[in-house]
């Protein structure tokens, strides 16, 4: 074992010093927060209540409207809280559970868009089998796939890191606990983190069909440079942590025909509820 002492928490990054500065972005990422609480909210509700909707499709995209508002969770509240506190530290252990959620939750939405792909591909190659080849148990191994090889690709990510000895510094370059940060606090060897990191980011290739997720996703992961800017990698995070959870209900589902139409009937239905 190394010598020197353990780190027992750690120091995170603010997006930025200036107090003025920290209220206006306190808010503004309270808002961004609670519109994707909201807009992905609504759309599991809606594909929930309405029968009309209870297909492959609609039940992927309620999905991903659960790993997003998770996905957001993880990071944008202990965010705010650093805004507004003097002592931005975290835990060994709490940076530990943050960077396991988060790979869990990013793993999965990654691997979901790759199923949500195969799934219109089916729908458009193949229509008349799409009934057959999509069933309900078609999908539900799909989904419970998903999710699971996320989660133990995470964990194999977060066993990796929790094996690492940290002396110090001990200061995130970062606005969460995530991989890349935390390798470069390492005392020890990091070559098969990095090697394990590299092999993911070759296999996540294949499975880019969203552009605005997976580009900003792959660039911070695939770029393993120890001089990499530790800014433009918390604003290229934020855009696959924050924005794009944000954006996914008005790009996949808000403005399809369907479901605005599920969604008048829904507030058409309580309103009628109220007036009796």
């Amino acid at each position: 074992m190394e010598n020197g002492t353990q780190v027992r928490e750690f120091i995170l990054l603010s997006l930025t010093n200036d107090r003025r500065q920290q209220h206006v972005l306190f808010l503004v990422f309270l808002l961004l927060y609670m519109a994707c609480l909201l807009g992905n909210g609504v759309i599991m509700a809606i594909v929930i209540a309405e029968p009309g909707l209870h297909t492959p499709m609609y039940f992927f995209l309620s999905n991903l409207s659960c790993l997003d508002i998770c996905l957001c969770t993880v990071t944008v509240p202990n965010l705010l809280s650093n805004f507004i506190m003097q002592h931005k530290s975290i835990s060994f252990i709490g940076c530990l559970t943050q960077l396991q959620f988060f790979q869990f939750l990013g793993s999965s939405e990654a691997i979901l868009l790759g199923v949500m792909a195969y799934d219109r591909y089916i729908a458009i190659c193949n229509p008349m089998r799409y009934s057959v080849i999509m069933s309900v148990r078609v999908c539900l191994s799909l989904a419970v796939s998903t999710w699971t090889t996320g989660f133990f690709h995470a964990l194999m990510h977060t066993i990796m890191t929790s094996r690492l000895w940290f002396c110090g510094p001990n200061i995130v370059l970062h606005f969460f606990c995530d991989i890349k940060p935390l390798l470069k606090l390492s005392c020890s060897s990091t070559a098969l983190n990095l090697t394990l990191r590299k092999a993911f980011s070759t296999c996540v290739s294949h499975l880019t069909v969203v552009t605005l997720y997976q580009f900003p996703a792959m660039l911070n992961y695939m770029l393993a440079s120890a001089g990499d800017s530790s800014e433009r990698e918390m604003v290229i995070s934020m855009l696959y942590t924050v924005v794009t959870p944000v954006l996914n209900p008005l790009i996949y589902t808000l403005r399809n025909k369907e479901v605005k139409l599920s969604l008048r009937k829904m507030v058409s239905r309580k309103l009628l509820f109220r007036s009796i």
